[in-house]
């Protein structure tokens, strides 16, 4: 599927999702900044953003998201806030398998300080429909750490379903570990 074919946004009550542009620059500048330190296993340490530059954004960023989209591998749209156009985190779906199956794989982050605030569930909910009106995905599937368990709340919230668990699925924390499978078929 082409960029030319997304280049939309999706707005909610609180939310605007949209893919990156150069313009951004300082919105995801300032979320990512502003972060608040680690808060637990599965939260991201702050970013080093000293060789931060608009240029970087640009390249590192903006262009290669829409590359990874003119391809159909990847797509990320980033979470801002409607009231002030903050920019509070991303979802993304990764194309696992076209043809016949449709399948692609959910993602998400939301910045720490936005944290408890509905926005990771607003913005999920509203990506799930983007999923499957715009991206054409028959099924998503989300793949969580046994032990994340806000990341559990929030894909049940939205209504994915709990379908395997995968034993020894990827290798972090220097060991494989097992994740949850969680799907939403379109309806």
């Amino acid at each position: 599927m082409k960029t030319e074919e997304v280049k939309f946004q999706s707005e909610t009550e609180r939310l605007v999702l949209r893919p990156l542009q150069n313009q951004d620059y300082e919105q995801w500048l300032e979320g990512c900044r502003n972060r608040f330190p680690s808060q637990y296993k599965y939260d991201d340490d702050k970013m080093d953003l000293s060789e931060w530059t608009q240029k970087k954004f640009n390249d590192d960023v903006v262009a290669k998201l829409q590359g990874l989209a003119d391809r159909d591998e990847a797509y990320v749209f980033g979470v801002f806030r409607k009231s002030d156009q903050k920019h509070v985190g991303k979802v993304e779906f990764g194309t696992i398998m076209r043809g016949e199956f449709q399948w692609g794989l959910l993602g998400y982050t939301i910045h720490n300080q936005y944290w408890r605030k509905g926005y990771g569930k607003e913005a999920v909910k509203e990506a799930l429909n983007i999923a499957f009106q715009n991206l054409h995905f028959h099924r998503i599937e989300a793949n969580i750490n046994v032990d994340n368990n806000p990341s559990i709340k929030l894909v049940e919230s939205v209504g994915m379903e709990f379908e395997c668990i995968r034993k020894g699925f990827i290798f972090e924390f220097d060991e494989w570990t097992d994740n949850l499978v969680y799907y939403l078929n379109s309806k």
